[in-house]
């Protein structure tokens, strides 16, 4: 059940990439998705990130992401509209609340409110799929040429829940398979046969940390400096998708300062189209940014494109 929040090697393009350029094209669509605040942008960024997990084969596991954030959307939809009173175009007058003051709802506060939800779909979105492309191990070990001890304990961390996820369903099988019914009987009886798991998923737990530690220790953690195991090529790959994610970077900055990309929602509403340059930002960024999702394409179905990149 937990096992599509994990990454999951599939032999794919975007999982193919160095951890630099991926987590730098993560990185930037994470950073757009908090400048922007234009429906337009916002949407196009939405759509990059679908089809980029489209092309990791994760929409499956976008699908669960999806629906539970769907509640926290509705909920900023409906909450900010009855919490922000600065609109000037009033679709409702309610009552008037003893300390809130007139109970109102703007048009302004409506589509704030709904661009915000956007931008929580789309971050919860980037986070979904850097858990499809990228490993753990390889982004931490990025980290671990300047910190490794904190790198170590990051990657311990970040393989704990998994791992303690998979350990658990093993041991109830076990128990299963023993004769133990976890369904049956009233709540009262069900309890201690859960109990047991707890009791000894902790055991499990604590030899796995005594055989990390012999582990670290077999192979001289600490003293002296560090080593590496495997280290990832560059790839003509690599610096395409890092030249897009710095184009995309560029232009979504330059339509900042120009105010080509902005958008005003209060005390009115602004036009979403506010030149022709919005246009021509937008889709320059969408291509740029679009470029991993293509090479992609391109990988799969073309075998000299994918040697050759």
């Amino acid at each position: 059940m937990f096992e599509q929040f994990f990454y999951q090697e599939k032999g794919l393009f975007l999982q193919s990439l160095h951890p630099a350029a991926a987590l730098t094209y993560l990185g930037v669509l994470l950073v757009l998705a908090l400048i922007f605040t234009n429906p337009l942008y916002l949407l196009g960024l939405l759509l990059v990130v679908v089809l980029a997990i489209i092309a990791a084969q994760g929409m499956a596991t976008w699908e669960v992401y999806f629906r539970l954030s769907l509640g926290m959307m509705v909920l900023v939809i409906i909450i900010n509209p009855l919490v922000v009173h600065a609109g000037e175009t009033i679709i409702w007058w309610g009552p008037r609340l003893p300390v809130f003051g007139p109970l109102t709802v703007s048009l302004e506060a409506i589509c704030y409110g709904a661009a915000m939800s956007v931008r929580l779909l789309t971050i919860i979105s980037v986070f979904c799929l850097y858990n499809l492309i990228i490993h753990p191990d390889k982004a931490l070990s990025l980290l671990a040429r300047l910190a490794s001890r904190s790198a170590l304990v990051l990657s311990l961390a970040t393989r704990m829940f998994p791992a303690m996820m998979r350990q658990l369903e093993n041991i109830r099988e076990v128990q299963v398979m023993r004769g133990v019914d976890f369904n049956a009987g009233t709540l009262k009886e069900r309890l201690p046969k859960y109990a047991s798991l707890i009791n000894i998923l902790l055991l499990s737990s604590l030899e796995d940390s005594l055989e990390i530690a012999e582990a670290m220790q077999a192979r001289a953690f600490g003293s002296g400096r560090r080593t590496c195991y495997r280290r990832d090529t560059w790839r003509p790959r690599d610096s395409l998708c890092l030249g897009g994610s710095i184009l995309a970077l560029v232009v979504a900055f330059y339509g900042q300062l120009t105010g080509a990309s902005t958008f005003i929602y209060y005390p009115q509403l602004s036009y979403l189209l506010n030149s022709r340059m919005t246009i021509i930002l937008l889709i320059i960024m969408l291509l740029a940014l679009s470029v991993p999702v293509f090479m992609s394409w391109g990988w799969r179905r073309c075998l000299y494109f994918k040697a050759r990149i």
